[in-house]
């Protein structure tokens, strides 16, 4: 059994308060995230995965939980495909953090690989579309509806982005040991995004996260299980979802995703898949504006895994980590600048 850096005990009275199982607790550690903590817990009649902030806690870790719980509770009945929340704990008198458990999504994380079914090129066309589908569940949904009014601070939300983000890496300067960012084309990515900005848009549910790392594939259908990780959730601008799925698609070269693009929509088709599911909330997408998005997403997301290279270099992140997310950011900034050079 992997060790997971919890105190077992008061998390079986915590499980036992909510009747969640009974008896023994098994806590397995899972792979394949950078950030926070996850495990599988295990005891009689009780199968839940644990998320929980990193040993090393950042600033806003236990209120990006509470955030996340929030965000699944809301999405119970739509559409999305998501893990199902089963109780979450806000206060930090339990474990020291913030934390919630949510049951286990059956399917598969592509980055760990592919099933065999998934050869088949007609199994691969719709695995990608599928994940349009995804992020057009996700823009439908009426956030003011199901309780997410109060989620995220949506006017201006689009005109402050560059200025938030600019600020957000100058704020790495301060993390010990991290010498300053080498990110060719900052200052000109950032200034060609406040010279081309959308005049208009409309609020809605975003991931902030979106692409192959990110969600669950089922293995009897070629259909997105569940996406994950939504620490980065608010409400803002949909279409930066749409953004974020053409930057890091695997057929883009940015690093991020290490899936054999043989059988892969095109991003045309991507784009052409999202119109179309999404017709009705007026979401409307033209070759220009997605170009736009797919910039702001590598610029955002970017910088904020060039977050992760600062805490290395102060030993509050793994080194491999550090340099892997760099890497992962130096490519986003080439995708960008050869979107704006074209």
């Amino acid at each position: 059994m992997t060790a997971v850096p919890v105190d077992l005990d008061r998390l079986t009275t915590w499980l036992d308060s909510r009747g969640i199982g009974s008896g023994p607790v098994e806590c397995t550690a899972l792979g394949g995230g950078t950030q926070n903590v996850m495990a599988r817990i295990t005891r009689t009649d009780a199968d839940v995965v644990l998320r929980h902030p990193p040993p090393y806690k950042r600033k806003n870790s236990d209120e990006t939980m509470r955030r996340e719980a929030t965000l699944l509770r809301a999405l119970r009945m739509t559409e999305v495909p998501h893990p199902r929340l089963v109780a979450d704990e806000p206060s930090l008198d339990v474990l020291g953090s913030a934390f919630y458990v949510m049951e286990p999504v059956d399917g598969f994380a592509p980055m760990l690989g592919l099933p065999d079914a998934y050869s088949d090129v007609a199994w691969k066309h719709a695995m990608g579309l599928s994940m349009a589908d995804g992020i057009a569940s996700l823009a439908n949904v009426d956030h003011r509806r199901v309780g997410l009014g109060e989620f995220g601070r949506a006017d201006g939300w689009l005109e402050r982005q560059v200025d938030r983000w600019r600020s957000h890496l100058a704020s790495y300067d301060a993390t010990p040991n991290y010498p300053g960012h080498e990110i060719p084309g900052v200052d000109e990515i950032g200034a060609w995004l406040d010279a081309h900005r959308p005049h208009a848009w409309s609020p809605g549910i975003i991931h902030g996260d979106f692409h192959f790392g990110n969600v669950m594939f089922r293995h009897d259908e070629p259909r997105l299980a569940a996406i994950v990780d939504w620490e980065l959730a608010t409400i803002g601008d949909p279409l930066l979802d749409l953004g974020a799925l053409l930057a890091t698609f695997p057929t883009s070269g940015a690093g991020v995703s290490v899936i054999d693009v043989t059988g892969l929509p095109t991003r045309s088709e991507l784009i052409d898949r999202y119109i179309e599911k999404t017709a009705g909330n007026g979401r409307f997408v033209d070759p220009t504006l997605a170009t736009w998005y797919q910039v702001l997403a590598s610029y955002r997301l970017g910088i904020i895994l060039e977050g992760t290279n600062a805490r290395a270099c102060a030993g509050l992140a793994p080194r491999e980590i550090g340099d892997q997310l760099h890497t992962t950011t130096l490519a986003l900034f080439a995708r960008a600048s050869e979107l704006i050079s074209a």
